[in-house]
């Protein structure tokens, strides 16, 4: 399952990694294209997960219309699947409008599925999971994802302990079809008349980057990212899996409810934050069809808007 390449190629993407820059760039690349941007962060479709997810302020919103953000519940679990289906009827409503679809966001997995398709996999075994649900209970999460990892190490590899729900999901894929779900998911690019023209990541230096994510994490917490996840405990039903398991939530979760030092969880969400910019930038060097636009960190977001702009001209976009 993938979008229509006709509609593909009238998209723009721009991907990159955490606090890299991306918004305040995406917002000077839309008043040049026209666009609409259309979020490709798998938090930010979760309502009321706003500061942990650095999501566009409301005056960003209102400068360039955005898709795809408080789009379901934090209970409620969200399928790339999901992602794929609703991003394009909302990039064949943008361009209906007459105007581009700018996807713009950080996960890897959400673009690779856009640019070449998606896995929808098997049925669920609802005894299956059931039964891998109590012996991960007994076992412990640790045991579980050893259990993955002797079947498909690539998927194991890139899923934590505690993220039960794909790491049974990985397992079941196994089990039904015979085959792991990291050579499901092994799609290859479309071919060349068919991909878009204008795919790209940011590829800041290393250490502006780690830089840039500790006064990140710090104006996060200054902004009230505690409140936040204490409100997001209370809601009723309570947070999923996968909203409970999101960087930054994770770690003050671990605060509230198992007495994690406050200070000890805030370095574990600078530490971990960097360590997932890392992971992006694996995904999007991966990606053949997106080109690395190498920054400095110097750059305005209008000067770097007007280099995508022209490097897409230069290559037909």
């Amino acid at each position: 399952m993938g979008m229509n390449s006709d509609l593909l190629r009238q998209c723009w993407f721009l991907g990159g990694p955490t606090a890299g820059g991306k918004t305040a760039t995406a917002l000077s690349l839309a008043e040049l294209l026209d666009a609409e941007i259309v979020s490709m962060d798998s938090m930010a479709v979760y309502r009321r997960m706003d500061i942990g997810t650095a999501k566009p302020t409301q005056n960003e919103q209102a400068q360039v219309p955005h898709h795809l953000i408080d789009i379901v519940e934090p209970h409620e679990e969200f399928s790339v699947s999901d992602y794929v289906q609703h991003a394009a009827r909302v990039a064949g409503d943008i361009v209906a409008r007459g105007r581009t679809p700018l996807f713009v966001g950080g996960t890897g997995l959400y673009l690779r599925s856009m640019l070449r398709g998606v896995f929808e996999g098997p049925d669920a075994d609802w005894d299956l999971r059931g039964e891998l649900e109590r012996q991960a209970a007994g076992n412990g999460n640790d045991w579980l994802l050893e259990e993955l990892r002797k079947v498909d190490a690539p998927t194991a590899a890139r899923l934590h302990p505690n993220d039960v729900r794909r790491v049974i999901r990985a397992i079941e894929v196994y089990r039904i079809t015979g085959h792991p779900l990291s050579s499901q998911h092994d799609h290859i690019p479309l071919p060349k008349d068919e991909q878009p023209t204008a795919a790209f990541w940011i590829h800041p230096p290393r250490a502006w980057l780690h830089e840039r994510v500790n006064r990140r994490v710090d104006l996060m917490m200054d902004q009230g990212l505690l409140d936040e996840t204490r409100q997001l405990l209370l809601d009723d039903p309570a947070p999923g899996r996968t909203a409970r398991q999101a960087l930054g939530y994770r770690e003050l979760i671990g605060h509230l409810e198992e007495d994690v030092p406050l200070d000890a969880a805030v370095n574990q969400i600078k530490t971990g934050t960097r360590q997932f910019a890392k992971r992006q930038h694996t995904w999007f060097r991966n990606l053949e069809e997106c080109q690395s636009v190498p920054i400095t960190g110097t750059e305005s977001p209008s000067v770097l808007a007007q280099k995508l702009f022209g490097l897409a001209s230069s290559v037909g976009g």
